[in-house]
């Protein structure tokens, strides 16, 4: 995996040489861009080595739509066989000690049956019955939620990965979060053409918290 991952960067770089200077130049702003292409390698790669879970998304394409994120996939909903596809966009992202936040924005949802299934889920699709325009609403009805989701509501879904029992008992992530939540935020992240840029925020002030949580966690 590491020998294909270096393959593929050294690649891309042979073939987008001035990469090196964006990424050098956005450095300087705390601003960090991932080229669509390393995530549509990474996504090859999750479909590839993971062929035997059958309710894996597969097919997957990602496309920028600024500033939000393109993605479409082929799912497996309740037997049901569906291509589906939305813009994401994050607009929120609050990192703390006790809590990583993030608000996404999904819009344009589209779905489409591929199969000739007489399911619930594909009755409803071919339908017309589920309002698209705001999946929020959907998932706030969903029996059994994943506990990372705190809020739905309209085009917009709130989850909170440190509701994640696993995540939420990593001793080492939350010593992590203790020392880094008071230094970096992220501001924010968007699609600009074949990338996705990461925009950091740095707080000075929190320098004596991190300090703190450090000489603790050691």
């Amino acid at each position: 995996m590491i020998r294909e991952l270096l393959g593929a960067t050294t690649s891309y770089l042979r073939h987008n040489p001035d990469e090196i200077v964006r990424q050098a130049f956005n450095a300087g702003r705390l601003r960090f861009g991932v080229p669509l292409a390393a995530l549509r390698w990474l996504a090859s790669q999750s479909q590839r080595n993971g062929k035997s879970k059958s309710k894996a998304p597969k097919d997957i394409e990602l496309g920028s739509a600024p500033p939000a994120l393109r993605l479409t996939a082929t799912v497996n909903a309740m037997g049901t066989e569906l291509r589906a596809g939305a813009n994401v966009e994050i607009d929120e992202i609050e990192i703390s000690p006790d809590s990583i936040r993030i608000g996404v924005r999904v819009r344009e949802v589209k779905l489409k049956v591929l199969d000739d299934s007489e399911t619930p889920v594909a009755t409803l699709v071919r339908s017309g019955a589920l309002d698209l325009s705001k999946p929020g609403n959907l998932v706030k009805f969903i029996p059994k939620k994943p506990p990372a989701i705190v809020d739905a509501h309209d085009d917009r879904i709130v989850v909170d990965l440190l509701k994640i029992p696993s995540l939420a008992e990593n001793k080492r992530l939350r010593r992590a979060l203790q020392v880094v939540s008071p230094l970096v935020g992220i501001r924010a992240v968007e699609t600009v053409g074949d990338h996705v840029y990461i925009a950091l925020r740095a707080t000075p002030t929190g320098l004596r918290e991190a300090i703190v949580a450090l000489r603790d966690a050691v």
